[in-house]
């Protein structure tokens, strides 16, 4: 991550974070307005019948350790739906003070001189995960988000794909529009962060990937918001591009119970991830954000053999 003087004296940088927070609150409606039209098409298998599925939107807020506001947002999230069996689409804006534990996490993975002495931050972001109904179909998730402090600002996020039997076309397909979306950047980009994709999302306590990889960055500060601002917006696009063709693609698609009792047990798998290694698990928690909002990526149901 490339330092930069301190951004609380540029008079653009609050409306940088307006625009950054304005486009992944679009990014949510939108995500959400294309998964309830999915749930709306499906016309048979055995969840068929059912009403079809609605986000439930919540107001989401977080108090910073002297009890001042600390920002929120909103969680989204669909529940017994068609083709989602839970699918949840958060977004929040946070600000405060870093306590010593968020300092350490960051300052861990990079030097950010001056932290200690004003540890204010802000960030926004959106994140999702969608565990579906038909083991057919993959679970995924995407995030992306903006953080900022006096002293540094940076974007991170990604997206990955979580089958619970591999389709290889599938897999190809998925990857194919996250490389689109780097390149139009940095041709480097895609390398880089599918690496790193393949080494975050591991379930190293099992030695077992979480699915099938897809791209993940974090502290990315090129020095020009701009560019970077955009390259983080192409991430949502693909995402947008990709998965609910891929969910229409195989939402059709009959299965069995062997096929189901595995997707449960994956689904576990899922789980052990975000409660033992999921950055983003750990800074909400450790930052006082609504619990049920940063735990909205848990199963509804999963096993343990």
């Amino acid at each position: 991550m490339t330092q930069t003087p301190p951004t609380d004296a540029d008079p653009e940088f609050e409306a940088r974070k307006a625009r950054a927070k304005a486009w992944f609150e679009q990014l949510q409606g939108r995500i959400c307005a294309a998964f309830e039209a999915i749930e709306d098409e499906l016309d048979q298998g055995p969840h068929a019948h059912l009403p079809p599925g609605r986000f439930e939107r919540t107001p989401t807020a977080r108090r910073d350790e002297d009890g001042a506001d600390g920002g929120g947002g909103v969680m989204s999230v669909m529940r017994g739906g068609r083709v989602f069996e839970k699918v949840g689409v958060n977004v929040s804006a946070v600000h405060g003070r870093l306590a010593e534990r968020a300092r350490a996490s960051l300052t861990a993975r990079k030097s950010i001189p001056g932290l200690d002495r004003d540890p204010r931050f802000w960030a926004a972001g959106i994140s999702l995960v969608a565990h579906m109904r038909s083991p057919r179909t993959p679970a995924v998730h995407m995030n992306t988000r903006m953080f900022w402090t006096p002293q540094a600002w940076w974007f991170g996020g990604g997206a990955d794909l979580n089958p619970m039997v591999e389709v290889p076309e599938d897999t190809a397909f998925f990857h194919q529009r996250l490389r689109a979306a780097c390149d139009r950047h940095d041709p480097d980009y895609y390398p880089r962060f599918k690496a790193w994709a393949d080494e975050y999302f591991m379930i190293r306590h099992r030695n077992e990937p979480r699915g099938v990889g897809g791209i993940f960055y974090d502290d990315l500060c090129t020095g020009d918001w701009e560019a970077d601002f955009a390259f983080t917006r192409d991430v949502g696009e693909a995402f947008l591009d990709a998965f609910p063709a891929l969910t229409r693609k195989r939402m059709r698609e009959p299965w069995t119970e062997e096929e189901r009792e595995w997707q449960l047990i994956k689904r576990g798998r899922y789980a052990e991830f975000n409660l033992v290694y999921d950055r983003g698990t750990r800074f909400g928690l450790e930052t006082g954000h609504n619990p049920d909002a940063v735990l909205m990526s848990l199963p509804p149901v999963a096993k343990w053999p």
